[in-house]
């Protein structure tokens, strides 16, 4: 990523990053992003890594908590003013007593936990304060799919957006927008009714993608899915355009469209990358497997290619007690597929190396050498529970749990109120099957028996005899944090 900034970009990186230096230099902390496409869980996993810290949840592989050397975990404010803070205490209202999943992320937010500890070495315990802050920073990986646009030019982007858009299981969905695109002439006079029709109909493709039914990932530019304060501006007013080649006439529709595209490249994707992802030292990547594999392999194959894009984005190694007076990097990267209890456990392995062999293709096209990369399937908050139902002589694993209201399996379609057994089906033993047929359509058909994935409603929390509510359930949260942040807690 260094190759798509400039001297410029990086002499305010350096400048920001001694600031921060300077400032924690006596208070150690630790910035931690959270990313992942949309309906990935990124708000129910930085809620439930909190909930269980600061409430002393069952945390058996994090070692710090197991072995009781955690005294306490506490929210502080966040460093950075101009940065919404991240609304924990409503999530955690939404999921405790409303039982409904909170808000999906809109736009970045930041969130800091601080920790106070006793460090398991007794040379440590002399030397450090033993306390730590987590800087938790929440964004929509739908931005961070734009940081590869820094190193393309609009004539790049519009031909890569026409070769994906002509993908079968994409064909369909953007071809009003092909459709449009093909009657224009790029060397044609400027015209803002031509640029805002293109806008318009390309961004209801990118939406269309991100549908159930396709649960497409590679979606840029992320703003078009998500505007915020920049919808209708001229900055997200622009589209690709088919048969470039020739330099862009002056007065030209086809200069416009560039001029715009890199306006979005230098206001928007530029100070993202600065002020937030080049000021990470660990990450997590969140991954909802599960929607894709419902949609078939072209949504697997559009899934790899994010995750590629999206690893390719970070600055990853190892600095020195100098570089990193200067510069951070991300020295641990953490790719989770979310929502493990729509599984038995029995499944839980199997979706786990999907997502391995998924982030092992990534990681190598990536080039992510000097960091350190992990795979794990977990659920931050667990909504089921398991059992068994007997079916004729055969004894099936279920889990059970609450759906959502609306959805449905088959002919059968769920009201959000009644507790139900489900059947989900295993996923197949060897990774390789769900990675056969690339480019084809096969969604999975909501008849065949084989598997199930529906969406539940957040759990109802158990209290103790004196009224306390316990904290939300999990499935490996903890090998998560003890990855994620153990190492700074030892």
């Amino acid at each position: 990523m260094a190759s798509l900034t400039t001297f410029t970009d990086e002499a305010r990186i350096a400048l920001d990053t001694l600031s921060g230096r300077a400032t924690g230099l006596f208070s150690p902390s630790l910035r931690l992003g959270v990313t992942g496409l949309s309906r990935a869980g990124k708000t129910v996993f930085i809620t439930a890594f909190v909930h269980n810290l600061i409430h002393g949840g069952r945390l058996p592989l994090f070692e710090a908590q197991k072995s009781g050397r955690i005294a306490r975990a506490f929210l502080e404010e966040q460093p950075d003013d101009a940065v919404p803070r991240f609304q924990y205490e409503d999530h955690v209202a939404a999921l405790v007593d409303q039982r409904i999943w909170p808000d999906s992320t809109r736009a970045i937010s930041e969130l800091r936990l601080t920790i106070e500890f006793e460090s398991a070495s007794g040379w440590n315990r002399m030397f450090s304060a033993g306390k730590l802050s987590i800087d938790l920073v929440d964004y929509p990986g739908e931005w961070l799919l734009d940081l590869p646009l820094l190193g393309k030019s609009y004539d790049d982007f519009s031909r890569e957006a026409l070769e994906l858009a002509r993908l079968p299981v994409r064909a369909d969905l953007s071809e009003a927008w092909r459709e449009l695109a093909a009657t224009v002439k790029p060397e044609a006079d400027a015209d803002e009714m031509t640029a805002r029709k293109l806008a318009e109909t390309f961004s209801a493709y990118l939406k269309a993608c991100k549908d159930d039914e396709r649960a497409l990932s590679t979606l840029p530019p992320g703003r078009f899915l998500m505007p915020g304060d920049l919808e209708g501006s001229p900055a997200l007013t622009f589209a690709p355009l088919p048969g470039l080649g020739q330099r862009a006439r002056p007065g030209s529709l086809h200069a416009m469209m560039e001029r715009r595209y890199e306006a979005y490249k230098t206001h928007v994707v530029k100070p993202f990358f600065r002020e937030h992802i080049a000021r990470l030292d660990r990450q997590i990547v969140l991954i909802d497997a599960m929607q894709a594999l419902n949609a078939g392999p072209g949504a697997i194959a559009d899934l790899e290619r994010a995750v590629t894009e999206i690893l390719a984005c970070f600055r990853p190694g190892r600095g020195n007690l100098l570089t990193d007076l200067f510069s951070r990097r991300i020295d641990r990267i953490l790719v989770a597929a979310t929502k493990a209890d729509h599984l038995h456990h029995e499944s839980h392995d199997r979706l786990q190396s999907i997502v391995r062999r998924l982030t092992d293709r990534a990681v190598a096209r990536a080039n992510l050498s000097g960091a350190e990369v992990d795979v794990l399937a977990l659920a931050a908050v667990r909504a089921t529970r398991e059992g068994t139902v007997k079916q004729g002589r055969d004894t099936l694993p279920v889990i059970i749990g609450t759906p959502i209201d609306g959805e449905a399996i088959g002919k059968e379609r769920f009201d959000g109120n009644s507790e139900t057994a489900i059947f989900p089906g295993d996923l197949p033993e060897k990774a390789d099957v769900v990675f056969q047929d690339f480019g084809t359509n096969h969604r999975q058909d909501a008849n065949d028996p084989t598997i199930r994935f529906v969406r539940f409603r957040p759990p109802r929390l158990e209290r103790t005899t004196e009224g306390v509510t316990l904290s939300l359930p999990h499935i490996r949260l903890d090998r998560a944090l003890q990855f994620l942040i153990g190492d700074h807690l030892a």
